[in-house]
Formats: C-alpha cells, sequence, structure tokens
C-alpha cells in the first residue's frame, strides 16, 4: 500500500538574480514500512525532497499524496496538523529543547498532541527503554553524549507512532560506532513498528543499511531500486 506519491514534483529557489532547480520532474512511490535511502551529490535535492514529503515546503508544480490526501490543496495549518498526526522527524543536529530531560524531550510530541498523562508516561518510558536510555531518562542535552542525543531524537520521532519517519543527515554528527548503532535501532524499530523511514544521506554507513536506494543527479531521479 503506498502511502506517499509524488507525481512530476518541480521545485525551484530564486536568490537574487540567480535560479536553482532543486528538483525536476521527480515521480515516486513509498509504501508503509520501507527502510529508504535517497542518496545523492551535495545540490542534489535530498533535502527539498524530504521538506515536500514532510510538508515543510511544497512544490511548485506536481502532486504529493500522503496518506490518500492531496497535501498540495491544504492550507498551512491543515499541513502542520498532517505533520504533528503522520510525521516523525530526525536531524542532524538533534534539535532536542535544551531546558529538557530526555524524558521532557520524547513526551513533547505527546503533550502538544492532547494525549492522556498516563498514556503519555507509558508510551515515553517505552520509546526510551527502545532505544536503550531508560537509565538516561533525568538527564538534558548537555549530559549526554552525541549518540544519546540521536538517540532521544529518535524516541521523540516514534513515539507518536506515525505513518512515517524522515530523517535528514541522521548520522553526520556522529562516530562510526555511535552512527551505526543508531542505523541499528532505527532498522530494529522499523521492522517492529512497521513505521516507513526515509532517509536523505551521503553516508556510506545508512546506505548499507537502506533496503531501497533512490539517487538524485541535479534534481531528476538517476537511480531507484530496492538494494541486494
Amino acid at each position: 500500500m503506498s502511502i506517499i506519491e509524488l507525481s512530476d514534483i518541480r521545485k525551484t529557489y530564486r536568490i537574487g538574480e540567480v535560479e536553482t532547480r532543486a528538483l525536476d520532474g521527480v515521480s515516486l512511490k513509498f509504501e508503509a514500512g520501507e527502510f529508504a535511502a535517497v542518496v545523492g551529490p551535495s545540490g542534489s535535492g535530498k533535502t527539498t525532497l524530504l521538506q515536500i514529503i514532510g510538508c515543510l515546503d511544497k512544490p511548485d508544480q506536481g502532486t504529493v499524496i500522503i496518506d490518500n490526501r492531496d497535501v498540495t490543496r491544504l492550507d498551512a495549518n491543515r499541513r502542520a496538523d498532517l505533520r504533528r498526526d503522520v510525521i516523525g522527524f530526525i536531524f542532524q543536529f538533534f534539535a532536542l529543547v535544551p531546558v529538557l530531560d530526555a524524558y521532557e524531550n520524547v513526551e513533547l510530541p505527546l503533550l502538544l498532541s492532547g494525549v492522556g498523562a498516563k498514556e503519555r508516561r507509558e508510551r515515553t518510558l517505552e520509546m526510551l527503554d527502545a532505544v536503550g536510555l531508560s537509565d538516561r531518562i533525568h538527564h538534558r542535552p548537555d549530559q549526554l553524549s552525541g549518540g544519546q542525543q540521536q538517540r532521544v531524537a529518535i524516541a521523540r520521532a516514534l513515539v507518536k507512532r506515525p505513518l512515517m519517519v524522515l530523517a535528514d543527515e541522521p548520522t553526520a554528527n556522529l562516530d562510526t560506532a555511535n552512527g551505526e548503532q543508531a542505523m541499528e535501532i532505527m532498522q530494529r524499530l522499523n521492522e517492529q513498528t512497521g513505521t516507513a523511514f526515509i532517509f536523505a544521506t551521503h553516508d556510506p554507513r545508512v546506505m548499507s543499511f537502506a533496503r531501497r536506494t533512490i539517487r538524485l543527479v541535479d534534481g531528476r531521479i538517476a537511480e531507484n531500486g530496492s538494494v541486494g
């Protein structure tokens, strides 16, 4: 079952007199439970593609269907609701709230969605345990290593049980051991929960875990296929 359908997506950015075509006629489908990597050199359109899938940006042309909804026809408020309800995000720089501890960072999406206190606690503790941080729940980001911060970010992305998680260069600020550990955790949670993961990356470590690779060159699909 397709959870994302992109048809003829085009996106151009203008800075002064200079136009940059970030995406040039991209059409893609993603199924439930995918573990896919969008790869390519810097400037190939990877991040723009994730931003459009994540309802953080709109294409200049084309159609984006997410969970049977045409998001290109939604206003800003309804796109924000869709982001909140079905999409989790993992960022290169973790994007944790510095004054909140690990528990509070993971709990925050549930708080914003109005989930009751008992369920919030159960789901937050469950996700922190799933990423191996049950003994760090009261530590703030500055008291955690980079690898531990990224695991908090993984737990936060999954705690609301999204349809998909979008991860932009999730290993870029991690050493080899922590990068591989983060990928192993995401792979395990993908298999356990059925949540789709889509990565934008140029890291061979991430590519080695992907079950499907989409290669972009100059905003166009140069390769799209299963791995192995």
